[in-house]
């Protein structure tokens, strides 16, 4: 069985040098794990690993579509595990870095999805619909699903109903899941909530400063992404169109809402990798190290 490692954590704790630098000294190839920068085009507002970064170690997962496309957990896994095979066959070190949980277990526990052809009269009626009202929806259709479901991400509800209206609910994970391919170390940046909030602001204001607003107005009005697109992904990407059409007045304004959504998503990221023991929570480098070389020299 292959050996994996996975970096993972909140938005703005340092998964991706972290990762740079066990793959630098390990021998390592970094898959990325991350729902928003496999989209071209979106660098700045996802904050994404710069190419001289990605010149440092290998990556994987960044820039492979355009924001049109509509893609999800099962297309992810199905890519990565092609990436995950070729890598361990070359002799080298797989690396998951990323913060989406939900890819993440796809990979780690190679949960099968169902599949289900994407209904786009559906999906077209349901994006004009807040993620309050696609999570009552689900609710109704299958109150299992709503209880572990990101209610705040209307592509996740949204791909949820979708299954749902086509087989009646949501089947549950475990009874899809195969064996495990993977024989896998789970680490988690753990940074105190006073400094990954001081992250987040100090990496906020380096993307205005970079042109986060001017990106979306590019995205929109160059590459032809609508505004309801442009908010499915979330976060400044769901605010900034509201600030472009003057529902928010200020760059001021923007900034903290921004600032306040990036906190509460983080939030949530956490609430889902609580929920799983085998991770374990690191801050110190070191021990980073010392764990991950433990793993790797194991021979069960």
């Amino acid at each position: 069985m292959g050996k994996i490692i996975v970096i993972l954590g909140p938005t703005s704790s340092g998964k991706s040098s972290v990762a740079i630098s066990l793959a630098q000294k390990f021998r390592g190839e970094i898959i990325s794990a991350d729902s928003r920068q496999i989209y071209r085009g979106m660098d700045v507002g996802t904050g994404k690993i710069t190419k001289a970064e990605q010149k440092m170690a290998k990556h994987y997962g960044v820039d492979i579509i355009s924001p049109k496309t509509d893609y999800n957990a099962s297309k992810f896994k199905k890519y990565a595990d092609k990436i995950i095979a070729d890598i361990l066959k070359r002799g080298k070190v797989p690396i998951i870095c990323g913060g989406t949980g939900f890819w993440i277990k796809a990979i780690i526990d190679n949960v099968v999805y169902p599949e289900v052809a994407p209904n786009w009269e559906l999906r077209n009626k349901l994006r004009n619909y807040s993620a309050e009202k696609l999570f009552k929806m689900l609710q109704k259709l299958d109150p299992v699903r709503a209880k572990n479901i990101d209610a705040k991400n209307p592509v996740r509800l949204i791909r949820a109903i979708e299954i749902c209206k086509t087989l009646g609910k949501v089947p549950a994970i475990y009874e899809l899941r195969n064996e495990r391919k993977y024989e896998t170390l789970q680490i988690g940046i753990n940074l105190p909530q006073k400094k990954l909030y001081e992250n987040i602001n100090k990496r906020l204001k380096k993307r205005f400063k970079l042109g986060m607003i001017e990106e979306v107005k590019k995205l929109h009005f160059n590459d032809k992404i609508s505004w309801k697109k442009l908010q499915s992904f979330g976060l400044g990407y769901s605010l900034i169109p509201k600030y472009i059409q003057g529902e928010i007045k200020s760059k001021e304004e923007l900034f903290e809402k921004i600032f306040q959504a990036e906190k509460n998503y983080a939030k949530r990221q956490m609430t889902w990798f609580k929920k799983d023991s085998r991770i374990i929570w690191l801050e110190n480098y070191l021990e980073i190290i010392k764990e991950t070389t433990k793993f790797l020299l194991n021979n069960p």
